[in-house]
C-alpha cells in the first residue's frame, strides 16, 4: 500500500542525525517537522529567516507572524533565532546546512533534479532550491513515485528545466526508498505491501533491486 504524505514525512524524519542543521522545502518536506524522532535533536532552518523551526501549531498556538518559507504558520523551538533572509541564504551557500529535504517534479538516474518549473505554467521563480542543491551537504528528495496520470517521475533523463545537476543521492517516495548511484536507482526499501515489480513498473529510469528488499518502518 502506497504511503500517505504524512507517512513519507515520517520516513524522511528517520534520516535526521542528532545535532544536524536541516532545511525543509515546501510541500511534503515541511511535514517532517512534526515527526522528528524522540531523542534526536535537530535545528530546522527555514530560508525566510528562522533557525529552530518547530512543529505546526495547534489552533491556540497560531501566530500569524511566525511562518515558514511556504507561508504556513509554524512554531519556534527552544533556542530558536530569527534573522534576515539574506543571512539565511548565507548559511545555505556557506555549506552550513547538513541536510535539505526537497520536493521534485522529476529526478533522473544521474542525480539531476527538476523541481521548479513546468513549461506553460506561471511560476514566480526558482526560489531557494538552486542554492540548497548547491550548498547543502546531503539532499533528500521526497515525492510521489508517479504523477496523477500514472506517469513515472523517476526518469532515465529529466525532461523539465533542471534545478541542479548530479546532486541527488537519496529519494523517498510513496512506494520506495532509493539511492541514486552508478547511473541507476537502487531500491533500498519498499512501502509495506508494495511489491518490487510494482515499483519497477512505475520507475521509468534504470532500477536495480536485490532479491530481498525490506519493507519501510513507518
Amino acid at each position: 500500500m502506497a504511503l500517505t504524505r504524512e507517512q513519507i514525512a515520517m520516513r524522511v524524519a528517520q534520516e535526521f542525525k542528532d545535532g544536524s542543521y536541516v532545511n525543509l522545502g515546501i510541500g511534503i518536506p515541511t511535514l517532517a517537522a512534526n515527526y522528528v524522532p524522540a531523542g534526536v535533536d535537530v535545528m530546522l532552518q527555514s530560508e525566510n529567516g528562522l533557525l529552530g523551526m518547530g512543529r505546526y501549531p495547534t489552533e491556540a498556538e497560531v501566530d500569524a507572524d511566525m511562518i515558514n518559507a511556504g507561508k504556513e504558520t509554524v512554531t519556534a523551538s527552544v533556542g530558536a533565532s530569527i534573522f534576515h533572509s539574506a543571512e539565511s541564504f548565507a548559511m545555505i551557500r556557506g555549506g552550513h546546512v547538513d541536510f535539505t529535504v526537497l520536493g521534485a517534479f522529476e529526478v533522473d538516474v544521474n542525480g539531476n533534479i527538476a523541481s521548479w518549473m513546468i513549461p506553460g505554467k506561471l511560476v514566480k521563480g526558482m526560489g531557494g532550491a538552486m542554492d540548497l542543491v548547491a550548498g547543502a551537504k546531503n539532499i533528500i528528495v521526497t515525492m510521489m513515485h508517479a504523477d496523477k496520470h500514472g506517469n513515472s517521475k523517476l526518469l532515465q533523463e529529466c525532461s523539465l528545466p533542471l534545478t541542479g545537476v548530479n546532486c541527488i543521492t537519496r529519494i523517498i517516495t510513496d512506494l520506495a526508498v532509493l539511492e541514486v548511484k552508478d547511473g541507476a536507482f537502487h531500491l533500498q526499501e519498499r512501502a509495506p505491501g508494495v511489491s518490487v515489480e510494482e515499483i519497477r513498473l512505475k520507475t521509468a529510469g534504470r532500477l536495480v533491486a536485490a532479491d530481498n528488499v525490506p519493507e519501510m518502518q513507518v
